[in-house]
């Protein structure tokens, strides 16, 4: 089932590995879709960040970012998603990573080991813009006395007469210092032609990357979507541009959209998030698993990451999905000749056109049902095809993905504090240009 949001605003999203993506950016040597490699890959990207600390109408008109709406995901940069964003005076384009999982927004600033292209396809390249404060004449340090300096990763840095910051991620020494600054954020009315809506910001002067900033991931700076006042959606929402909710939306075929100050509609289901962290999160409860008509009480908190390809459980919850839907398969097992990802694969025959699998249902925290829509992935062996329960076992926190995202625009409403959904098709608009650079 699908539903049309008229003019509200938003920018798309595009899996890197989409069909559209690739043929508009004349990707090679990507794994082929459907193969071990694409998911191996996929999977890959999920563990870069992995560690990061962890019917309503809007009071506002929507706003998106101005020139374009388009985001996609990039091979070469970590598998994650991205948008061209414009910042500071005169305005200049940076190619920014999008997480839910982190608060900051940062830039590579006055750097001289930040990235200033990164290739494409055969030796083609990106050029890479760096952000600098000195360039920027709405750009002003954050002073130390400032009330956002007052956190245990910043402190006053006497030499450059500002709030400084680190931000350290989990993944391979990753990190991000610098400075905090003030700027300009350009954003425009969901109209066509576009009203310029201008947006005073906070964001981090990165001077120093490193680890996959480098060259693994978010080498042109991250835009954090998290719950904590510096993040662009609290921002926006404390000085009155949109109301303080955000949406997300994943289609079958990696198109997606984004809308901040959207609060979703009446007729869709909510979840209260878990705020008894340190460290908030878009954490939620799931009471209860259903596979097929086996049901299963069962209680475990998981962030609802969008940055994350697939869902990561730890037990008892995975064996719980995991044995309950192999019991239900009739195909053979598959055993890779190398060790993958996902542990329940099977082999479909060379005249199998479908497959038929156990409905995955989780009851929420206050009874709404989340039917998962994608379960399964399928990719190619040599002589046939595999699909795979697309799950992948955790030692650690539990991670709801994008692949049981599908089908649904999420909302992540901060008013309410509360995780909204509904069943929803994603394509909304054509795909327009995608890409905002030129090949050097």
């Amino acid at each position: 089932s699908g539903e049309a949001f008229g003019t509200t605003f938003g920018f798309d999203i595009h899996h890197r590995y989409s069909d559209t993506v690739k043929e508009f950016l004349n990707l090679d040597g990507l794994p082929e879709k459907g193969t071990v490699d694409y998911y191996t890959a996929m999977a890959h990207r999920d563990h870069l960040l992995k560690g990061r600390r962890l019917a309503t109408t809007t009071t506002n008109p929507p706003i998106t970012f101005f020139g374009g709406n388009e985001t996609l995901q990039i091979p070469s940069l970590g598998f994650l998603h991205y948008s061209v964003v414009t910042v500071g005076t005169p305005p200049v384009e940076y190619l920014v990573a999008l997480d839910t999982g982190s608060d900051l927004f940062w830039l590579p600033c006055d750097c001289t080991n930040c990235a200033r292209s990164f290739n494409v396809t055969r030796g083609k390249s990106v050029k890479l813009n760096i952000y600098s404060p000195s360039t920027s004449t709405t750009s002003a340090p954050v002073p130390c006395n400032s009330t956002i300096c007052v956190r245990p990763q910043r402190r006053c840095s006497i030499r450059l007469n500002a709030c400084a910051y680190q931000e350290v991620y989990l993944s391979a020494n990753t990190s991000t210092t610098g400075i905090l600054v003030d700027d300009v954020l350009h954003l425009g009315t969901d109209t066509d032609p576009q009203d310029p809506v201008d947006a005073p910001i906070t964001l981090g002067c990165g001077i120093i990357q490193t680890g996959d900033f480098l060259e693994g991931a978010a080498i042109n700076g991250l835009f954090g979507l998290g719950m904590d006042n510096i993040s662009v959606p609290s921002i926006l929402a404390s000085k009155g541009f949109t109301s303080n909710s955000f949406s997300m939306c994943f289609d079958p075929e990696g198109v997606g959209r984004i809308e901040f100050g959207d609060k979703g509609s009446a007729d869709q289901q909510v979840t209260p998030f878990n705020l008894r962290q340190s460290y908030p999160t878009y954490n939620v409860t799931v009471k209860q698993i259903a596979v097929e008509k086996n049901v299963t009480d069962i209680e475990f908190s998981a962030i609802f990451d969008t940055g994350t390809s697939f869902a990561y459980l730890n037990d008892p919850a995975y064996s719980v999905i995991a044995q309950g839907f192999n019991a239900q398969i009739t195909e053979p097992r598959y055993v890779p000749p190398r060790k993958i990802i996902f542990d329940y694969c099977y082999t479909l025959s060379a005249t199998q056109k479908s497959y038929i699998i156990p409905d995955l249902t989780f009851t929420m925290n206050g009874g709404g049902k989340f039917y998962v829509t994608a379960t399964t992935i399928v990719f190619r062996i040599e002589g046939g095809l595999v699909y795979c329960l697309a799950i992948v076992k955790s030692e650690d926190i539990n991670i709801i993905g994008q692949n049981f995202m599908t089908g649904y625009r999420l909302v992540f409403d901060r008013e309410e504090m509360v995780l909204g959904w509904k069943e929803a098709n994603c394509e909304l608009v054509s795909i327009s240009l995608i890409l905002f650079f030129s090949f050097e």
